[in-house]
């Protein structure tokens, strides 16, 4: 994480293209030999943060309380019970904004929620009994998950824009973009 947030902090003050593998492994107190050990490419060292709020909203579900639908589920959840500290939050929403304009970045983004639709039908083929390889099983979480990433630059634009909601903290504004997300992505699954 010390890495993502470093490198963000970068990506945000000097742009992408002018923040080389270099200046992040240095920035972190590691050697380029060693962060190019994890991460392939200097966009891919923003992964972990990305992956904080899926993982987060993933924790969340895997709690799912049996006898509730998902609906009433996500409707017991409280503002921040799905995110992540705050200065994570902002950094990540500086990061989507990012994707809007940074192909390298946007690949990530979009590469780390693909990666959470298996996680997520296996939450949901627990529930109802069947393989996580079932097709609907699949579309349901394909669903949830895109617009969980739907949500998520939502808010991260239109908060950007000067159209987020006045007085409203990051927290509570993207925790309700996804309860929304998951919320609305919940109409057409069967209970």
């Amino acid at each position: 994480m010390e890495i993502a947030r470093e490198t963000v902090r970068l990506f945000t003050s000097k742009g992408v293209a002018a923040t080389s593998a270099d200046e992040i492994a240095e920035a972190v107190g590691i050697s380029t030999r060693t962060l190019r050990r994890y991460f392939p490419s200097k966009e891919n060292c923003v992964q972990p943060l990305l992956a904080a709020g899926a993982e987060a909203v993933t924790r969340r579900l895997r709690t799912w309380p049996s006898g509730q639908t998902l609906r009433e589920a996500v409707n017991d959840w409280e503002d921040g019970d799905v995110l992540m500290d705050e200065p994570d939050i902002a950094a990540s929403l500086d990061l989507i904004r990012l994707t809007r304009t940074e192909p390298g970045l946007k690949a990530v983004w979009l590469q780390t929620y693909h990666a959470y639709d298996g996680q997520l039908a296996e939450i949901l083929a627990a529930r109802a009994g069947c393989d996580a390889d079932d097709l609907h099983i699949r579309i349901q979480a394909a669903t949830i998950n895109a617009a969980l990433r739907v949500a998520a630059e939502h808010y991260a634009w239109r908060e950007r824009d000067g159209r987020a909601e006045p007085g409203q903290n990051e927290s509570a504004g993207l925790s309700e973009a996804l309860r929304t997300a998951v919320l609305t992505a919940a109409q057409g699954l069967p209970d």
